[in-house]
């Protein structure tokens, strides 16, 4: 209870903006059923005062009345559908600029336990679930406020049993069935989003390993548990579906039963001449149309739950803190020759995990090129997600261009750093749009100098629609060397200081290895360069290489003088120089 109570005032903190919009609308909502209760009150009064065929004057009031409060209920319903539709789309707006803004520092570090389609779900499906909290939970309850005070105080001028009898009613309708609907609907509504949720990130992994699957002849199994999940989803909405039939029986009987129990206790009085009766028609379609302002109450119960669980799952992210502190003070960059120094820095994920790195000092000076290298596991991209700020190290020093890393804020550190990572993301759009992504104010002329020093420029020229070729999801239309040359012209597009290389030519055949390293070489003369790989490949030209095992560094030196040792790097070294001759023998005969 408590944690809905807080989740419900974090939304209601999201909505302060509109405050005043939310008011007015209310307001508005007010007006328009109040302008229903007086259309159905004024039209009652003149069919039974024309019963008793008084002059037209006598008439003529109520028949304006009738005519005042038609066009106002229209009126002043446009105007609350259009409010509160703006206030609805504002604040979802808010909502996901909100989420967005809040996860962004969270990246990767905090985000690495949640998969893409649950992500997915939250940014899309539940602020969605979010659009129903105004409209029909904050609207709701206060209109009904409203409407139940200025009914009561009108049938009070009659009789003040028949005021407290359909405030009575009201609280029925409009408390008691609300909480019965809620506590009813509470376990649906939570497990119709945790299972929405189960179902769209499952529809992301299908989509995203479609090929295995196939390949693998998964695909029927898999398409069984996605039936499997939209047979149980269905369920729980049907539930709902019942639950909200039910609250609208309820409703609707106790509203027709409360205007009974006002004729009743009403009759008498007019027996006994408390009060005209050409009033107790009046009252009766009175009564009757002041419920409306209370049958949405039931509702907006029954939407709160999944609207709380829905925020419970924002709040479940957006709680937590970034891993990184951020400086917000502004820097300048120095001028020192070191362009990377690490002093004893020692790093892991988690205080329940073990170090991946241990008292790891290097020094790459400006202008230089050093390789980091290493069996998988060993640490080497932790350094360049120590470099990025996607995590701060746990203990030892990272100086870059001879200030503490920590001092920059992210984006000043990542401004210092050009990354050509192994898994190379590349976005659905054109060759042109994915390389501006490193700089979005780059000239024509830049781009495509930039494709000239990955050696790439030649080949975008050779499409159909050259740099407005659109490569598809991942870059998919491109070959896996097409991918890294064109990240290695985004890269060296950023301009950035320093050059990083996260094992580019993992997983490239031995040719396009080759020319990878190729664009490598010719694009980063007299750049300051960071290569993580594991194939010892192209490394003659470096001019030194660290030699890392299990989170330390074991070896350091000139590719020539690690060769001359007995060490890990030329064990390596041999290894991968075998394994390509039996590779090139089995494809000779």
């Amino acid at each position: 209870m408590k944690a809905s109570r807080s989740t419900f005032f974090a939304l209601l903190r999201l909505a302060v903006p509109f405050q005043w919009l939310i008011a007015l609308a209310v307001l508005l909502g007010a007006f328009t059923i109040g302008s229903s209760i007086g259309l159905m009150a004024t039209s009652a009064y003149i069919i039974a005062s024309a019963a008793l065929h008084p002059s037209i004057a006598d008439l003529a009031v109520p028949i304006v009345g009738v005519r005042f409060f038609g066009i106002a209920r229209g009126v002043f319903r446009y105007l609350e559908r259009l409010i509160s539709h703006y206030i609805n789309f504002s604040l979802l707006a808010r909502l996901r600029v909100w989420f967005y803004s809040t996860i962004e520092p969270l990246a990767p570090a905090r985000l690495r336990q949640y998969r893409s389609g649950d992500l997915l779900t939250r940014i899309i499906s539940d602020i969605e679930t979010l659009q129903n909290f105004y409209v029909r939970i904050i609207a709701p309850p206060l209109i009904a406020v409203v409407i139940a005070i200025a009914t009561s105080v009108f049938l009070a001028s009659f009789s003040s049993i028949i005021a407290l009898t359909v405030l009575g009613f009201m609280f029925l309708v409009g408390v008691v069935v609300p909480i019965l609907v809620q506590q009813i609907s509470e376990t649906p509504n939570r497990q119709m989003i945790e299972r929405r949720a189960e179902l769209n990130a499952n529809v992301v992994d299908s989509v995203q390993g479609i090929a295995d699957l196939i390949a693998y002849g998964g695909e029927r199994a898999q398409f069984e548990r996605m039936a499997d999940l939209n047979h149980r989803l269905i369920r729980v909405q049907t539930l709902l579906a019942s639950i909200t039939g039910l609250h609208n029986a309820l409703g609707n009987l106790l509203t027709h039963l409360a205007m009974w129990c006002v004729l009743v206790i009403a009759i008498p009085l007019v027996n006994v001449a408390r009060f005209d009766g050409v009033y107790l028609p009046v009252i009766a379609l009175a009564v009757l149309a002041s419920f409306e302002g209370v049958l949405a109450l039931p509702l907006a119960f029954q939407y709160l739950e999944s609207n709380l669980q829905a925020a419970r799952r924002l709040f479940e992210i957006t709680d937590h803190r970034p891993q990184i502190t951020d400086h917000r003070s502004p820097k300048t960059l120095g001028a020192h020759p070191s362009a990377i120094k690490f002093e004893n820095v020692s790093f892991r994920y988690s205080p329940r995990e073990p170090l991946v790195l241990e008292n790891v000092s290097f020094e790459l000076q400006t202008g230089k090129r050093m390789a980091i290298v290493g069996e998988s596991g060993a640490g080497k991209t932790t350094i360049v997600n120590l470099l990025l700020r996607f995590w701060d190290c746990t203990s030892g020093h990272i100086i870059v261009d001879g200030r503490e890393l920590a001092e920059y804020t992210p984006d000043d550190a990542r401004k210092l750093f050009a990354v050509v990572a192994q898994p190379t993301h590349l976005f659905n759009a054109t060759i042109r749009e994915n390389l501006l992504l490193a700089r979005p104010q780059a000239t024509e002329a830049e781009m495509r100098e930039a494709a000239k020093q990955a050696q790439i420029h030649d080949f975008i020229l050779s499409l159909p629609d050259g740099y407005n070729t659109r490569i598809g999801e991942q870059g998919l239309r491109l070959s896996g060397g097409e991918r890294q040359r064109l990240a290695i012209a985004r890269a060296w597009l950023k301009d950035a200081p320093i050059l990083i290389f996260d094992e580019p030519t993992a997983n490239l055949d031995t040719v396009t290895e080759r020319e990878v390293l190729r664009a490598i070489h010719h694009s980063t003369l007299n750049r300051t360069v960071l290569l993580i790989t594991h194939r010892l490949v192209g490394l003659e030209d470096f001019d030194e290489i660290i030699v890392l095992q299990a989170g330390r560094i074991v070896e350091r030196g000139t590719p020539k003088g690690l060769l001359q040792e007995e060490g890990l790097y030329r064990r390596m070294w041999t290894l991968q120089n075998r394994m390509l001759v039996e590779n090139l023998h089995h494809v000779v005969h």
